[in-house]
């Protein structure tokens, strides 16, 4: 499994920045960020989220809660899954079931082809 530090390196590097450009991106000293990457520090919330912005990812896949950092980017899905969770109960529960259903079929349909 992947460590904060990690994703925070890897993300970074991908951008193409050093820990010296974040650091002065975020009005700190490069020392923090080295140490967010090596896990010795853990950052604040705040931190992680301006890192994540930063950093064209999410709080989630920085924090380890998926290992894709696409998953919550689309704004669409986003929309679509707070209105589901707005609705009562017994409705949320029937969507959900019906896109279990739908999804299956399209795992099947993929691993068929």
């Amino acid at each position: 499994m992947s460590t904060f530090g990690k994703r925070l390196r890897d993300c970074r590097k991908e951008k193409g920045l050093s820990q010296n450009e974040v650091a002065k991106l975020l009005n700190t000293n490069h020392s923090v960020i080295g140490k967010y990457e090596r896990d010795d520090v853990n950052p604040s919330i705040d931190a992680v989220k301006r890192l994540a912005e930063l950093l064209d990812t999410t709080v989630a896949y920085l924090v380890g809660e998926t290992d894709t950092n696409e998953l919550f980017k689309n704004s669409d899905m986003l929309r679509r899954l707070k209105d589901i969770s707005e609705l009562p109960e017994k409705d949320r529960q029937a969507i959900l079931y019906n896109l279990d259903a739908l999804l299956r079929d399209a795992k099947t349909r993929l691993a068929y082809n």
